[in-house]
């Protein structure tokens, strides 16, 4: 299949040469959040079908982006990964989150998949580092039959899929109530008093995980609207 270009020598058209097809960017989404195997990329991109798949990982292959790995012991499988190239892509990736967390969402269509471990990105994009001065603590998240957790070292996290060794606290929710959360219908304390989630752990972490995320006021977007 030959590689569609612009033709333009300017950065913002030479990045897009190399990640604007379709699903690519997603696969690069998947990737930040560590190696994944096909089949792991395959439950994660529902709609993508094999075929394409394995065309858009040997683009990426070609261009330097992800390279082949064999996961550690005990799995030792064949992945994929991100090259340095590729994961420098992650702050783009972030900043496209904050923009449609803000500009983008809205409420969820019949039509569109969700997978909770999507919001692994989210929880970065939205992480407010100021918040977690001084904070040291690996929060679990439970969402329906998705486990993935996060690692706050002194204003940095780290998001990770699995379950965490020694979690400093654990919060358990259904896929329903995550939404709600993502989408502002309540929040984590209005969910744990509902019972629409449930916490357990160190108590000094649950109180700043309280502030540790803030998802940005949604907009609308309109043709005459104010800039600010």
């Amino acid at each position: 299949m030959e590689q569609r270009t612009y033709n333009q020598y300017c950065a913002t058209a030479r990045t897009l040469d190399l990640v604007g097809e379709r699903w690519t960017l997603l696969l690069i989404r998947e990737l930040l959040t560590g190696p994944k195997r096909f089949g792991d990329l395959q439950a994660g991109l529902r709609g993508l079908g094999t075929g394409l798949l394995a065309a858009r990982l040997k683009h990426l292959e070609r261009e330097g982006l992800a390279r082949k790995i064999t996961l550690p012991p005990p799995a030792r499988t064949p992945a994929y990964a991100l090259t340095r190239a590729g994961e420098e892509l992650g702050p783009a990736v972030l900043a496209l989150a904050r923009w449609g967390l803000r500009w983008a969402m809205g409420e969820r269509r019949e039509t569109e998949t969700f997978h909770p471990g999507w919001a692994l990105l989210g929880l970065r994009a939205c992480f407010d580092g100021e918040a977690a001065a001084g904070l040291r603590a690996v929060y679990e998240f439970r969402v329906g039959e998705e486990v993935f957790h996060v690692r706050i070292d002194d204003g940095a996290i780290d998001t990770l899929h699995g379950p965490a060794q020694r979690p400093d606290a654990t919060i358990t929710m259904s896929e329903e109530a995550f939404l709600g959360l993502t989408g502002h219908a309540l929040t984590l304390a209005e969910a744990i008093e509902s019972r629409a989630a449930s916490a357990s752990g160190d108590e000094e972490a649950l109180r700043r995980l309280k502030g540790l995320f803030r998802l940005p006021s949604p907009h609308a977007r309109t043709p005459d609207g104010p800039s600010s």
